[in-house]
C-alpha cells in the first residue's frame, strides 16, 4: 500500500543529480529500491486499481519508468535518470502515443502530474484541434 514518498525519496533523486554515475549508484542502489522505486510502484498500483474498477469496460495499462537512460541517448547527462514517473493509458493492442496518457512525475524539486500526448501523429491532433472549435466551452470546463 502506498504510504507516500519520504526526505529519502527527496535525498536520492537529488543525490543521483549530482552523483550521476556508476559507482554512486551501485553504492546507493538499495536506497533507489526502496524509497523511489517501491513507492512509485506501489502508487502506480493503486492508480491503476482505482481507474480500472472505475472504468471496468476500458482496457487500461500502467507503466513506471526505470531509472536507466537509453545509452543510445546519453548525450552528456549521465546513465541515470534524475526524474521518474508513471503513465496510465489505454492500452487496446494499437501503436503507443496515439491515445491520451495520464501520468505522475517524481523530480528532486517537487512533483507534478497531468494528461496528454507522448507522440500523436498530426491526424490526431488535428482532429483534437477541429472538435475543440466547434465546442471550445468543453476544454475550458476541463
Amino acid at each position: 500500500m502506498f504510504q507516500g514518498f519520504s526526505q529519502q525519496t527527496n535525498d536520492f533523486l537529488w543525490g543521483i543529480r549530482f552523483n550521476n554515475e556508476r559507482s554512486w549508484f551501485e553504492a546507493h542502489k538499495q536506497e533507489y529500491l526502496d524509497y523511489v522505486q517501491s513507492p512509485l510502484r506501489q502508487l502506480a498500483q493503486e492508480v491503476y486499481a482505482r481507474f480500472s474498477a472505475a472504468h471496468e469496460e476500458l482496457p487500461l495499462m500502467v507503466r513506471v519508468s526505470r531509472i536507466y537512460r537509453d545509452a543510445r541517448r546519453l548525450h552528456g547527462r549521465g546513465p541515470y535518470k534524475d526524474h521518474l514517473w508513471l503513465s496510465l493509458f489505454r492500452w487496446d493492442g494499437g501503436e503507443e502515443g496515439t491515445r491520451p496518457v495520464f501520468w505522475f512525475e517524481l523530480a528532486p524539486e517537487g512533483w507534478t502530474y497531468g494528461m496528454g500526448y507522448y507522440l500523436p501523429k498530426p491526424l490526431t491532433m488535428a482532429k483534437l484541434r477541429a472538435r475543440i472549435d466547434r465546442d471550445p466551452k468543453t476544454m475550458e470546463t476541463l
